[in-house]
Parts: structure tokens; sequence; C-alpha cells
């Protein structure tokens, strides 16, 4: 695989050979444009044979065996680990810790720390455009201990209401948990700053990174978060891995999620005492091959370089505001294109999102049509659903400009024009 050495040179014809699924072609005629990858991504010839090889030369159980295969597999799992500590800067790998994705880890905060730190009268402050994943945890948690859930709401725009910290941030606030970037709108929004204000007001914050790591060099230091969580299936790698980023202090201090094997460090008929980080988090058999296959998903995307793909999709995102202005009778969600990420959703007056869906499907385009698990998000943007186009590294503006022929094609069907 060849790497980009400048931003302006970026090919995206480079490394498209490397994904087996994008030579589809579908209904027998048009080749698989592929802008679902909000939702998750497809994966490269390195990731699968990666899970290939682990499975048919170097899988065991991890950290148990006393034989040559467990060491084996035990090693390329740490390793991965490493990788993922390096890739976000974090200090130690004691901080990272392996779930089954990002809904995983925000439930892990919710129920270990939540339970241990959060009590009636407290209150947890969220952002009107979160993922359900970001809100129902909190909400559980809500019901579980009686605190409060608070909104920081969002401008019609799309973008968070800052000023509103002013009066919602107070010496009640045990947690502000928000999204770097939004799964709808693509706004990125400025976690530095409400880390910083959250901190002063004695609050902790999360950070909801799952459309932001696979797209850019999250800058850890510089965001200051107790805790960052995202999903390998976004970023290249497999399904059911994901990661937990968590200060040492906080996860020592925190009791475990769940009980099983590997997260002891001594059992009897009494009680039990927990093991050392990071495995007093990781119960059970963990995610092993998947795991490995993320250490070499971060391994792809280095090499290309993350400053590279989000410049190219920045140039795709440019290209699909002009696109869909010049197709007419589309409502654009979110801010203006220089603030917002790899994310295009929009509304055609008159026609549902999920016809939307289905005429660009016959066009050979895939996007996300719905609600894309944030409800209260288009409650407040006062429409039921949108239809969702997302890109990736391996994306072209040939496949931007098929939207707009597959819309013209809608409006005809559905006589717009």
């Amino acid at each position: 695989m060849t790497t980009v050495p400048d931003v302006a040179t970026f090919d995206p014809e480079i490394y498209r050979a490397d994904f087996p699924i994008l030579s589809t072609v579908l209904h027998g005629r048009v080749p698989l444009a592929y802008l679902d990858n909000a939702a998750t991504t497809q994966r490269p010839r390195q990731v699968i044979d990666a899970l290939v090889n682990t499975y048919e030369k170097h899988y065991a159980n991890v950290h148990r065996g006393i034989h040559w295969l467990s060491d084996q597999s035990t090693d390329l799992y740490e390793e991965a680990r490493e990788n993922v500590r390096d890739f976000l800067g974090a200090e130690t790998r004691e901080e990272i810790i392996f779930t089954r994705g990002t809904t995983e880890s925000i439930n892990l905060i919710a129920r270990s720390w939540g339970d241990w730190q959060v009590r009636e009268g407290d209150e947890i402050l969220l952002t009107e455009m979160e993922h359900h994943s970001n809100i129902v945890p909190w909400q559980q948690l809500s019901q579980r201990t009686g605190c409060r859930i608070r909104f920081l709401p969002i401008t019609d725009e799309g973008e968070i209401e800052l000023s509103a910290l002013d009066t919602l941030l107070t010496e009640r606030t045990k947690m502000v948990s928000l999204t770097a970037v939004s799964n709808v709108l693509g706004t990125v929004n400025p976690v530095e700053e409400i880390t910083r204000r959250a901190h002063a007001a004695g609050a902790l914050v999360t950070v909801d990174a799952a459309q932001a790591v696979p797209h850019q060099t999250v800058p850890l230091r510089e965001w200051d978060a107790d805790f960052v969580v995202f999903s390998g299936h976004k970023m290249l790698g497999p399904s059911g891995i994901g990661v937990l980023y968590g200060r040492a202090e906080l996860l020592d201090a925190m009791p475990p999620f769940m009980g099983g094997g590997s997260m002891i460090q001594r059992v009897t008929l009494e009680g039990y005492e927990p093991a050392d980080l990071p495995a007093k988090f990781e119960a059970g058999t963990p995610s092993i091959v998947p795991a490995i296959g993320l250490g070499t998903a971060i391994n792809y995307l280095r090499n290309i370089g993350l400053e590279a793909i989000q410049a190219h999709e920045q140039r795709l995102t440019q290209r699909a505001h002009e696109v869909l202005a010049e197709v007419g009778g589309v409502q654009l969600l979110g801010p203006a294109q220089e603030k917002k990420a790899g994310i295009v959703s929009f509304v055609m007056d008159g026609i549902h999102a999920h016809d939307v869906a289905q005429i660009l499907d016959r066009h050979g385009i895939a996007v996300r049509a719905g609600h894309h698990c944030a409800m209260p998000l288009h409650k407040r943007l006062r429409v039921s659903a949108s239809t969702r186009a997302s890109f990736y590294l391996y994306n072209t503006l040939e496949e931007v400009e098929r939207i707009g022929e597959a819309l013209h094609d809608l409006k005809h069907i559905f006589r717009r024009e």
C-alpha cells in the first residue's frame, strides 16, 4: 500500500483496491457507492487478512494459558492495546480498556462511575445532539439514583449554545457527556472549551469520539477529558471492539462493571479482590481477534495520515453541499460546511427520507435514512427523519456527483420538476 506524502495529492483510487467490497456491482448494473460510513466503515484487505491470520495461526485465550499459542495471542492482543494508546496519545496502557464498542463504554462509565458517585439531586449534563447511546445510559442512571438529566440546547444551525453553560453548569453537575462530532449534523463541537468550563465547575467530562477518532487526530491532551470512547467498526476495524480511555486514577478508584474471569486477583467463598487495570474492566474472554484487527486498522490509517483523510473528506463535503443546492428543494441539516465533518444530512421537500434512500439505492448509492439513533435531535429540528451521506477515505468526488443525478431522478419520479 502506498502512502500519501501530501494532503493536496490525496487520491482515494490508490486505496480503493484494498477494499474488496467496493468492487460490488448492485442490481446487475451499477457500482456500489458506499456513503454510510458514519454507521460503519468497510474493511481493507489488510484488516481482513489480520483476522484470518490470527484465527489460523495464533489464536488461543489470552493471559491464562501457560503455553506457546496463548503467549502468541496475548502478545498480539496487548500489542493492539499499545497501538491504541500510542494512537490516542494516552500516557499508560492501563488507561486503555477494550469494550465491545462506544455503547458499552458509555454504559460502563454510567454503571461503574455513576452508581459509585452520583446521588439524588446531582445532575448530568448532555447536549440535544447526542446519539441514543449517550442519552439512555444516563437516563437509566437517573432511574437508579434520582439524579437529573439536563441538556445543552443547540441553535437552528446545529451548534451548541455555549452561553447556556452559564446557567446549566452548576455545583450539582457531576458529569458533562457530549459528542465530539454529531453523527447527524456533522457539527464539530468545542470539546476543549466545554471541558475547561466543566472542570472549573467540578464536573467530569466524557467525550463520545465515535465520529471523531476515525477522521482526525484526537487532541487528547488539549481536550483534557476524563473519559473518551469510540468504536473500532467506524475506523476500518472489526465490529465487536471498542475503546474506553479513562484517567488512570479514576479507573483505579471505580468499582468493576462486570464480574467473572480475568477481572479478579483473588476469589474466595467470602468475596473477591479485583485485578489491576486494565483487566479489572475486561471480565470474561475478551474480543481477542477484533482487538488485533483494530490494531491493524490503526496502522492502516496512520500509514495514510489522518490529516490527509480529513482534508479529503472536507472536499467531498463541500462538493456535496454544492450538489444538493443545485438539486433544489433540499434542506441541509447542521452548520456551514467549514464547521462540520464529513457528514451531510438533508431533507427533501415532500419526500420521506426512506423514499430518498430507496431511490439512491437503485443508483447503487448506500446512505442512511431515519433518525440515526438521535430522535430528540430530529424532534428539536422539527423533522421526523433525514437522509445521511457520510464519507471516508475511499469515497470519490464522482460518487458525490452521483447523488445529484439520483436526486434529479427522484424528483422526476415524484413529479417535482
